[in-house]
């Protein structure tokens, strides 16, 4: 019982609870929240840690694309004030909803990758709350952001190189006209071949 009034106090006046003295503010060898950044490998580069967040919202499928892309300057400069920035910004076109969302089957759908303050991001989506062409938004803390086109952007070219253009119908083979002699075609070719 000595040792633990010696760690934690005695009791305290009117409860059975222990009484904690005041300890030191972190452990043994670690220095706080710089150290931890530096173990898991963070940069700060001589700037205050922001973490790294991907922003995805659904705009109004009413909305032009012109619209949308204001929509998300406005956001983007909501970051910028804050202190933070937008890195990346794609916008990946009016797609088909699984279901409907406040009366609308389609929507404007935009990524951004954001190196902000938490309280920027939580600005960003109270406007988005109170933005009535907003239909949903979602955003994701990430350890660190993707380069180059997202997974949207691959699977939207990818699709496109796999279809082809108009002009290649993959396997038809050459169609021959009606009105060329060597050509019969019908019952009556048929039955002449007997």
């Amino acid at each position: 019982m000595d040792t633990i009034h010696q760690l934690v106090g005695p009791l305290g006046p009117t409860s059975r609870a222990f009484a904690f003295r005041a300890f030191e503010p972190f452990p043994e060898g670690l220095e706080g929240l710089s150290a931890w950044i530096e173990d898991r490998g963070f940069e700060t580069k001589g700037k205050a840690f922001m973490p790294l967040y991907e922003h995805v919202y659904l705009a109004r499928q009413d909305l032009s694309a012109q619209q949308v892309e204001e929509l998300t300057t406005q956001l983007s400069a909501v970051v910028g004030q804050m202190g933070g920035k937008v890195t990346k910004n794609e916008y990946w076109g009016l797609k088909s909803l699984t279901y409907r969302i406040r009366k609308n089957r389609k929507a404007h759908m935009t990524l951004l990758n954001v190196d902000a303050p938490p309280a920027a991001l939580n600005e960003i989506e109270r406007q988005e709350r109170l933005h009535e062409d907003v239909l949903r938004y979602l955003t994701i803390r990430v350890d660190a952001l993707e380069d180059g086109p997202s997974a949207m952007m691959r699977k939207s070219d990818r699709d496109r190189d796999e279809r082809g253009g108009r002009d290649d119908r993959g396997g038809r083979g050459e169609r021959r006209r009606r009105d060329e002699g060597d050509d019969i075609d019908g019952p009556d070719a048929i039955a002449g071949e007997e």
